[in-house]
């Protein structure tokens, strides 16, 4: 995307505070599908939440086949003995010849949105919807990593007062 003069920057290509966690539980629904591409979000999300203190007891990682599947995993994480104090959902659906990706993505979103609401827990959305896998490859990288700025997200939210 063109940056043009007057657009303002996304929030997380500013410098955000890393708090204190320590005290939370976070789970994490990764997609399999496109895995070379969701391992490395996963990765940046789990940095973060090292980052930010959340102890490694306290994560607790759900696979799931494919990013339609997310929303599954995290009624998983939602309904078991101890529910976290937040979600992070990461998947990556490339734009394909038809509007598959977009009933996906349209699908996982609304899920996610919904579970949100119901449970009151913050999930984070960390689905990348890129238009080819390079620009995928792009988006799970270095200070690209949308798996990163999930996990910021949802760290921010839990530790809302």
């Amino acid at each position: 995307m063109l940056e043009l003069p007057h657009m303002q920057r996304s929030h997380y290509e500013k410098t955000v505070k890393t708090q204190d966690a320590s005290r939370l539980s976070v789970g994490i629904v990764v997609s399999d599908f496109n895995s070379d591409v969701t391992e490395r979000l996963l990765t940046g999300a789990q940095t973060t939440l090292k980052q930010w203190g959340v102890k490694e007891k306290n994560i607790r990682v759900i696979h799931v086949p494919g990013s339609f599947e997310i929303p599954f995993g995290c009624i998983k994480l939602l309904s078991g003995k101890k529910k976290p104090d937040a979600i992070i959902a990461l998947g990556c659906v490339i734009k394909g010849e038809t509007e598959h990706d977009r009933y996906i993505s349209n699908a996982v979103a609304a899920g996610i949105t919904t579970l949100t609401i119901n449970y009151k827990v913050p999930i984070a959305f960390g689905v990348i919807t890129p238009n080819s896998l390079t620009q995928a490859r792009v988006r799970s990288t270095g200070k690209h990593n949308k798996g990163v700025e999930a996990a910021t997200a949802a760290l921010m939210c839990a530790l809302l007062p």
